[in-house]
């Protein structure tokens, strides 16, 4: 974190501080570092100071392209179901909206299987992943025809909440990742990663370490979209800008 975002992590910080009781920020680097801090403390760390933004169906002509032009393209390789992986995927709602997107396909038989990997270093906002449960007004902007067939209402007016539906829960397999760690731990490798508007916190060294790193995940002819304000210009990947923030591994 650059230098400038001293007061934000200040800020957040304060939140443990208080839970654990302690008055200052060297007595809690001192625990944060030791055994028992790394153990028990690290994560909860990681949770309060990271950022978190999403919507459904953000970027949507990321999501036109991949049932436009990646699905069918894929398909005509294999006929084994397109494996997709959200890296980064915050509270949801980017995993959930592949889902609905390919769940389309799949009932005008243009899909024939799909399966979903979605990763996030925050534990809470995996929690509130898993349990696929959001405000109404995040929902507002998606089309009544999916919101019927994909969301569920409480009968009760009183109750501003909506829930996606089981059918569509089990198709995404939701798992903590650290994008720091030396390798990352996935079931398999993938057709096409979702990357956006995660490395756009880290330096350019960084960058080029993670998303070579995630490289090595995608299939060979498969896809990686990355955030409109994230690039890759002078790196050394093995990928081809095919539109911008849409690149194919070579």
């Amino acid at each position: 974190m650059p230098p400038e975002k001293k007061v934000l992590l200040e800020n957040r910080l304060q939140k443990r501080l208080k839970e654990l009781s302690m008055t200052s920020y060297p007595a809690y680097f001192d625990f944060l570092f030791s055994k028992k801090g790394i153990d028990q403390e690290l994560i909860s760390m990681i949770d309060v100071i990271t950022t978190n933004k999403t919507d459904f169906f953000r970027e949507p002509a990321h999501f036109t392209y991949l049932t436009n032009t990646i699905v069918p393209e894929i398909q005509q390789k294999s006929t084994k179901q397109i494996r997709i992986w959200s890296a980064g995927c915050s509270s949801g709602e980017e995993p959930y909206t592949i889902a609905i997107t390919l769940e389309g396909m799949m009932e005008r038989n243009e899909l024939i299987d799909y399966s979903i990997f979605a990763t996030d270093i925050s534990t809470i906002v995996l929690n509130k992943a898993i349990q696929a449960i959001y405000p109404k007004q995040r929902a507002e902007n998606i089309p009544m025809t999916i919101k019927k067939k994909y969301f569920l209402r409480s009968s009760d007016p009183e109750n501003k909440f909506v829930c996606v539906v089981p059918e569509l829960k089990r198709k995404i397999t939701f798992r903590r990742l650290n994008f720091m760690d030396e390798t990352y731990k996935t079931p398999h490798s993938f057709d096409v990663i979702f990357c956006r508007n995660v490395i756009i916190y880290f330096d350019r060294k960084t960058q080029e370490k993670v998303i070579s790193k995630l490289c090595t995940k995608i299939n060979k002819g498969g896809y990686l979209f990355l955030g409109h304000s994230e690039s890759i210009t002078n790196m050394n990947l093995p990928l081809q800008s095919i539109r911008p923030t849409v690149f194919k591994k070579i």
